[in-house]
């Protein structure tokens, strides 16, 4: 590589899940998306769409809320962006959904993960080094918020402080 030749770019996002509903008698796993987050997800699609953060592959928690999120997102993207459904995902920590990240295939280029908190937050903090774009994941990582983290490195030899968080977006930031 010559110094005019760009690094390789490596993308991630990590998208909570939309605003759920807590119904009587409904298991965690099983809960839907409430009004708010049948409204937001789409939105988020939208703008995924409109600013080119389209994944190859996106890993999907199995729980009912994760699912419908994607579904909602995922309707307002390419059609051709492989999935996985990936149980560990569900109540996650940090390094197990780190260790799920670092198992995807280099030639993956941006990858969707779609999940829950704390996991979704602490992994970003974990893999950002510290930045003034930090501090908005530090204090809250909202339902349906985006988190953007760029890597020089495959998925691989990712770890902790090798990314750069490049934009963080939360639903209520979004029109339309």
């Amino acid at each position: 590589m010559t110094s005019d030749t760009p690094l390789p770019r490596y993308r991630l996002l990590l998208l909570r899940h939309a605003k759920s509903a807590w119904p009587d008698g409904v298991e965690d796993h099983d809960r839907p998306l409430g009004g708010r987050g049948l409204k937001a997800a789409p939105s988020m699609g939208r703008y995924m769409a409109r600013e080119g953060l389209v994944p190859d592959l996106a890993l999907i928690s199995t729980a009912r809320r994760t699912q419908e999120t994607w579904a909602l997102v995922g309707a307002e993207l390419p059609d051709d962006i492989a999935r996985r459904d990936v149980g560990e995902i569900y109540e996650a920590a940090a390094d197990r959904i780190a260790a799920v990240v670092r198992g995807v295939d280099a030639s993956v280029r941006t990858l969707l993960v779609v999940g829950h908190n704390p996991g979704l937050q602490e992994l970003a903090i974990d893999l950002v080094a510290d930045g003034e774009r930090l501090a908005g994941v530090r204090e809250k990582f909202p339902t349906g918020a985006l988190a953007v983290i760029d890597f020089a490195v495959a998925w691989g030899a990712v770890t902790e402080g090798s990314g750069v968080l490049e934009r963080f977006v939360v639903p209520r930031s979004l029109v339309g």
